[in-house]
Order: structure tokens, then C-alpha cells, then sequence
């Protein structure tokens, strides 16, 4: 069925052939006899890796096959996604070893995209945790592998983009948690400076992110707010909280009807909004106990928070730079703040050492921000691409909606070994979206 698709950026959007499938042999036929698709989870990632001439959507593949309470073992069909593992796992005293910043997203998906979190300095990407996966390649052939089994299949599956082939299962480890709830801390910082220093002073932490207001300038350039966090134990809880502590109340879920008018932001909302943001920490420092789900996602209490941008959409634009490359990091916002398009959502986190094959993350800062599309952001952003490849950093696949070709191959130092192992398993080229066409990855 033919249908228009746009990921959670809504931008672009794209006339595909959408197919779903519950049975595997009905899925590897799909695979043999069609060529130009790709694997499609729940829409959550922000730009074009997702979109293309023929869409296979997961979310009827959604079974789960195996869960060992005991040891933290969970094994679930790719479809499945983690706001339902969360309802399984977390009364049985499990957590996810990774979560990015929404729940809404599916386990395929997770592995296709490589996902970060809050904790990447400590525990790594989700690609760490996996035990081994199937994934339908280019022949139709259901291929199992894992770190050493078939590793080349396995680390260009991971943060792949879907390209060596349809994944179907993935098994992998848990994290153990006492509780449903995080101690957090929160800290002012003045500026830029300040909040580099906690995060160095903190590291210690499980959890820390950074909220950064990109407008101030001066001595509040960069003022931000760090989050630091660690799943609580029984004794940490209320009264009230112990009763049931691997139990959340329920909550009521806003949502946003419809797309509001593109004029709603702008410079002046946004400053007013990271005035508010920062100004409600009344103290420079506040801890207490909160549920995870606020921790963890707080803008999955709002459904739909993407119509906020406008009919038009937004891109995320996410970036890393290596530890020892501050400087570019502060290059970057200051052009930001000189441009005054400033992002309500402006997040920095850490990241630890990560040896893999095209995967995001490398050692150092990554900033996540949010712009509405408008004219002039492109080559905005190509100007912030030039900054970037010069501090030696690279663009996150799963945000990217219109890097040119060039910044990828000269940002990613493996991407022509990806390349080639997407060549060797992607046979007839049966796999390719928008942004492996646009970066040249497929023809």
C-alpha cells in the first residue's frame, strides 16, 4: 500500500510501498523478489534512514520469544518496542542497559541506530549488551551473528542503518535495578566552562546530560542546567514509595492536536522559554527521587510534542567532538547564538571510549539540538558541518535528514570498510533509503 511517510521530524517526507509481515517466510520471500526497500521500526528516528521506495514496517513483528528472570536475559522479535519491555522487565527488578531519550522506539530499530543514552561513559551503546541477532540479508537468508560470530555483519548491522538486511531478533542483557526510581541531582552551571568542569566532577555518576540555554552570551554563555542520576535503592524511597517500588502510578498523557503555526517559534519564545527552563531551579543545587520515566523520558509525556515545530518539521542536529576538542564545541554555539536560532531542546552528554565499525559515538561531547526547518537552515548547518569536520567530530546517522555526501566520508574514518561489508551482504542492492542514496552508500 502506498502511503506518504515522514519520521519524527517530519521532514522529509516521502511516497513509499509500505509491506508488513508477521511470518518470517512471508518476509525472506518479500526480501528475494523486491529490491529498494528498507526496514522501518516506529518512525522515532529524525531524518531519512528510515524512508525509502519500498518500506518494510516491524511493528507487527512484535513477539516476545524468551526472558530469563534470573539473569537478565531478554530475546524479543525486532518490532517490539522498549515501552513495552519496560512494562515486563522493570516489576521483575530489570532495566535497559541503554535507552536513548524516548521509549516509543523499537528494538530493530535500537540496534540499527546503535542508541546512546545518559550512560554511554559507563555501560556504552546498546551494541555492547547484544548476546546475537538474526538479520535477513540480501539473499533472503536469515543470518545469525554476534560479536564473534560473523563480527563484520554484526558491527555494520550496528549503527548500520539498516543496510546489511532486515533485522528480526535480537537477544540481550539487562541491567538489575531494586527500584522504579532514580536519585537525581541537579546543578546550575554559570556557563559553558562551568558545566564542562561538573561533568569531569561527576563522571563518578551512572546518568548525566546537560540542558544548554544556546542563546546567553558573555559570562552566561552556555549557562546550563547537569542532571545526574542513579537507579535508588528501597531505602531512598518514600513511605509511600516503598510500598510498591517497582511500581509506577499512572499518569495522564498531554498531547499536542495538531501542528502549531510555524510563527509560535522564534527568538524571542525561545529565549523566553530558557529563561523559565533555568530560572525554575531556584537553588543552585537540588536532589531528590523521582520515577524513571521523567528521568529517563520526559517528553514522552507529551504525545505528538513533534507538531510543535510546524507543518513544515525540524531536524535534530546531533553531533560529536573528540574530549580534547572543547574549543569546537564552543565554536559551534557561538555561531548558534550569533545566528539567534536558538533550540528549546539543546542537549549535551558524554560519551566514553567506543571501539566500533560505524557506530556514532567516539570519546568526547555530543550535543543534540533541535531547529524548526526554515529558509537559510541548510546552509546554516552546512556552515556548522565545516566546524565540525574541522574539531575532527562527525553527524549521527539516525538524526541526519541532509549532510552532503562529503562530510560523512571524510567524518566516518571506517566508512569505506562499512561500505564494503554493506556491498558483500547487501547483494542486488535490495536495501537502500533516502540517506544511504544522498550519502552514497547505494546507487
Amino acid at each position: 500500500m502506498q502511503k506518504r511517510l515522514a519520521n519524527w521530524g517530519n521532514f522529509p517526507t516521502v511516497a513509499s510501498e509500505e509491506s508488513a509481515f508477521t511470518q518470517e517466510d512471508q518476509l525472506r520471500n518479500f526480501v528475494e523478489t523486491n529490491t529498494r526497500l528498507i526496514a522501518r521500526g516506529n518512525g522515532r528516528c529524525y531524518g531519512d534512514a528510515s524512508l525509502g521506495q519500498h518500506s518494510i514496517s516491524m511493528l507487527r513483528y512484535d513477539k516476545f520469544l524468551s526472558f530469563d528472570p534470573e539473569n537478565g536475559i531478554l530475546e524479543t522479535q525486532a518490532g517490539v518496542t522498549l515501552d513495552q519491555i519496560l512494562d515486563i522487565i522493570v516489576p521483575k527488578g530489570w532495566f535497559l542497559p541503554v535507552t536513548p531519550g524516548t521509549k516509543f522506539i523499537t528494538v530493530g530499530g535500537a540496534v540499527a541506530s546503535d542508541v546512546h543514552g545518559k550512560n554511554h561513559h559507563v555501560d556504552g551503546a546498546f551494541s555492547g549488551h547484544i548476546i546475537d541477532m538474526d538479520v535477513i540479508i540480501g539473499s533472503g537468508v536469515t543470518t545469525t551473528c554476534s560479536q564473534t560470530l560473523l563480527p563484520d555483519l554484526f558491527w555494520a548491522t550496528c549503527g548500520g542503518m539498516g543496510l546489511t538486511g532486515v533485522i528480526t531478533r535480537v537477544k540481550f542483557h539487562l541491567k538489575k535495578i531494586e527500584t522504579a526510581y532514580i536519585r537525581q541531582k541537579q546543578i546550575k552551571a554559570k556557563n559553558l566552562e562551568e558545566v564542562i568542569r561538573l561533568f569531569e566532577e561527576y563522571k563518578h555518576y551512572t546518568y548525566s546530560m546537560a540542558w544548554i540555554d544556546c542563546l546567553q552570551k558573555g559570562d552566561s554563555f552556555g549557562r546550563s542546567i547537569l542532571i545526574v542520576g542513579e537507579h535508588a535503592t528501597p531505602e531512598e524511597l518514600s513511605s509511600a514509595q516503598q510500598a510498591a517500588p517497582l511500581t509506577l502510578p499512572a499518569k495522564r498523557k498531554l498531547s499536542v492536536p495538531f501542528n502549531l503555526p510555524s510563527f509560535v517559534l522564534n527568538t524571542f519564545t525561545v529565549k523566553a522559554f530558557n529563561w523559565l527552563y533555568y530560572g525554575k531551579n531556584f537553588k543552585r543545587e537540588i536532589s531528590n527521587v523521582v520515577p524513571y520515566e521523567p528521568f529517563f523520558y520526559p517528553l514522552d509525556a507529551i504525545l505528538h510534542w513533534n507538531r510543535g515545530y510546524g507543518k513544515a518539521g525540524f531536524v535534530q542536529y546531533q553531533f560529536v567532538l573528540p574530549l580534547e576538542k572543547k574549543d569546537g564545541l564552543v565554536a559551534i554555539l557561538k555561531r548558534i547564538s550569533e545566528k539567534g536560532w536558538g533550540s528549546f531542546l539543546a542537549v549535551l552528554k558524554v560519551f566514553g571510549n567506543q571501539d566500533s565499525l560505524i557506530s556514532f559515538p567516539m570519546e568526547g561531547y555530543t550535543l543534540a539540538l533541535d531547529f524548526p526547518v526554515r529558509k537559510g537552515l541548510f546552509p546554516f548547518l552546512d556552515e556548522l558541518d565545516e566546524i565540525v569536520l574541522q574539531y575532527g567530530g562527525r553527524l549521527y546517522l539516525s538524526k541526519d535528514a541532509r549532510m552532503k555526501q562529503e562530510i560523512f566520508w571524510k567524518s566516518y574514518p571506517n566508512a569505506n570498510r562499512f561500505a564494503e561489508i554493506v556491498q558483500t551482504y547487501n547483494t542486488s542492492q535490495r536495501f537502500a533509503s533516502l540517506q544511504s542514496d544522498r550519502l552514497l552508500l547505494t546507487k
